[in-house]
């Protein structure tokens, strides 16, 4: 047993803290819009020019005009704005965006994500990881533990790099890891997910990693 997207981002969506300037990348992160805990009041942005964006809209609600970086439709709040790309990339370079939620298609022990191609496919761009990872203060990034049979969560990443050291918390299917971005590399396994034993999650990852209980 292990968690399901949703679990997965309602898991995530516990790492918002209230005043929290936001970024949510494509996959499952886009899905902890939909689960902010009551009474924190945080901004979503989006790297194609949005900053406050709502939840998804319901079925025949949808407006064509209101996406995210991901093409998705998404809702508007009363105190949302809308701005150039070149505008809501100095706020990611600059800095000013506390956390980003982000897919991943491997992450290594030592925190380096690799989200955003796999060679020989094809793509229509690194959209903004590669800004997200240098100018977030904080990265969570949000996956599942295997794809196909194999481990995502590795000694090294075998797919092109989005950033090095650059994870600070992975949330997979199986369980909850913190990654240290400085000093000696460290994944430590500080949560489990329902049902899922640690020997388990020991068979399913190549990494190395050290349990913050017993």
């Amino acid at each position: 047993m292990a968690w399901n997207r949703e679990q997965m981002a309602a898991r995530a969506a516990r790492e918002l803290q209230d005043g929290f300037y936001v970024n949510l990348g494509i996959g499952i992160p886009t899905l902890v819009a939909n689960y902010i805990p009551a009474g924190i009041d945080v901004r979503l942005q989006s790297e194609n020019g949005m900053l406050g964006m709502g939840p998804f809209p319901f079925e025949g609600e949808e407006d064509a005009d209101l996406i995210n970086a991901g093409k998705q439709t998404i809702t508007e709040l009363p105190e949302s704005s809308y701005f150039s790309s070149a505008e809501s990339f100095a706020m990611i370079r600059g800095g000013h965006i506390n956390l980003a939620i982000l897919g991943a298609m491997q992450v290594a022990e030592n925190g380096d994500l690799a989200n955003w191609m796999i060679p020989g496919k094809m793509i229509k761009g690194m959209g903004g990881a590669m800004d997200l990872v240098a100018g977030v203060q904080r990265v969570v990034v949000v996956m599942e533990h295997e794809a196909k049979g194999a481990s995502k969560v590795l000694k090294e990443c075998t797919l092109p790099l989005t950033g090095k050291r650059v994870t600070d918390l992975l949330i997979t299917d199986l369980g909850v890891f913190t990654v240290a971005r400085r000093g000696e590399p460290q994944l430590v396994l500080i949560e489990l997910a329902t049902g899922v034993s640690i020997e388990e999650i020991q068979a399913k990852t190549k990494a190395s990693f050290t349990l913050a209980f017993q």
